[in-house]
């Protein structure tokens, strides 16, 4: 199976995003969707973020830097269940204000985790 870096879509109107069938397995355990650190999203699945941004956010409770993650990471975060027969995730409406993203958007693999963002973002 070809793997998927890149993929357009169109919301539905319940801002329901469908996810390529070839990404569908890799989000089996859920979604995390977060701010990301620029005017975009990340999709993360729920196990990378269990396993790696959970971590990486217990920092010391002192450090600024680390207050400062979690702020960005947590303020606005949902947690979902990708519908297993068409293969939907809902995007809540003040995370799509917050990247700018209307009806269409572009996500893009970051590694571990996908960015979203509108069409003509800058990155």
């Amino acid at each position: 199976m070809a793997s998927v870096d890149y993929f357009e879509r169109k919301l539905d109107d319940k801002r329901r995003l469908t996810i390529p069938t070839e990404v569908r397995s890799e989000l089996a355990s859920g979604v995390v969707i977060t701010r990301g650190f620029g005017q975009y999203l990340h999709l993360y699945p729920k196990q990378v973020w269990d396993r790696e941004v959970e971590s990486a956010l217990g920092g010391n409770i002192l450090d600024e830097k680390t207050a400062d993650l979690n702020v960005r990471f947590r303020m606005g975060k949902t947690e979902a269940e990708l519908d297993q027969k068409q293969g939907r995730v809902t995007i809540e409406q003040h995370l799509l204000d917050y990247a700018g993203i209307d009806r269409e958007l572009v996500a893009v693999r970051a590694g571990a985790y996908w960015r979203i963002l509108a069409p003509k973002a800058d990155v």
